[in-house]
């Protein structure tokens, strides 16, 4: 996931879902990540983060998923094609 905006995330922050401020450190914990991800997060020094992080971050805030983060890429990976199905060079 991709998040759309540090200076979003840092007002999320600062008024969550139930109106109160989170710290660094409890979402961090929230997320199951360290607090130095979620510092480089609100810095703008780092712009992506596992689904899962992404979900926790956006539930510990109050928001839904979209408003804060975009997927990249597949959603599901494709399947692997047989080998003994796999096309031959002409």
């Amino acid at each position: 996931m991709v998040l759309v905006s540090a200076d979003l995330l840092v007002q999320l922050m600062k008024r969550t879902g139930d109106g109160r401020e989170v710290s660094v450190r409890d979402l961090a914990e929230a997320a199951g990540c360290h607090p130095s991800k979620v510092d480089a997060l609100r810095n703008g020094r780092r712009k992506k983060s596992s689904l899962d992080e992404a979900l926790a971050i956006a539930k510990r805030l109050g928001v839904d998923l979209l408003v804060l983060w975009e997927h990249t890429g597949r959603t599901v990976e494709a399947p692997a094609e047989p080998l003994h199905m796999a096309a031959v060079p002409a």
